[in-house]
């Protein structure tokens, strides 16, 4: 069983929360969500709010927080081979209530599929608060492009 190694990035201006499914192996490595170089997370949030790319961990946390973003993810622990959503087993939710309580989030988006389907098994029952699914930014979602990805994600914005 694998611990998520990452706090939750938030404060009380956020009013977006943006979950993820699990931390990937290079984002447990790098200590911060979305890590790996070729997930298009950081590129996307870039071009929709016509930002600089965010390149170090104080950087990112500057931009979330500058753009009202809550990020984190929902599972706290489980099985997991490497990163593949795929095989994640024994699932411990993260508990969002240190969130909920304390940001005014308005709306909450999930990742990808995975995320949503998480979400809405462990979460939705807890929080009462229904998600939105955007395409994942991860890798595996090659049917997306970056220009698609930003215009799905555009909704983060407004």
């Amino acid at each position: 069983m694998i611990t998520h190694p990452i706090p939750p990035v938030f404060d009380e201006h956020s009013r977006i929360l943006i979950l993820g499914s699990f931390p990937s192996v290079k984002s447990r490595e790098a200590a911060f969500f979305y890590g790996h170089p070729q997930n298009r997370f950081w590129k996307v949030l870039s071009r929709i709010f016509c930002d600089p790319l965010p390149e170090t961990i104080p950087e990112r946390k500057a931009f979330l927080l500058r753009h009202n973003i809550a990020v984190w993810d929902v599972i706290h622990a489980c099985d997991i081979s490497g990163s593949s959503d795929a095989s994640i087993r024994n699932v411990v939710p993260n508990d969002l209530s240190s969130i909920l309580e304390h940001a005014s989030i308005q709306q909450i988006y999930t990742n990808g599929r995975t995320a949503e389907k998480l979400y809405q098994k462990y979460t939705l029952p807890l929080t009462g608060k229904p998600c939105i699914c955007l395409p994942s930014t991860s890798p595996a979602n090659a049917a997306w492009n970056l220009e698609r990805l930003a215009e799905a994600w555009q909704v983060v914005r407004e």
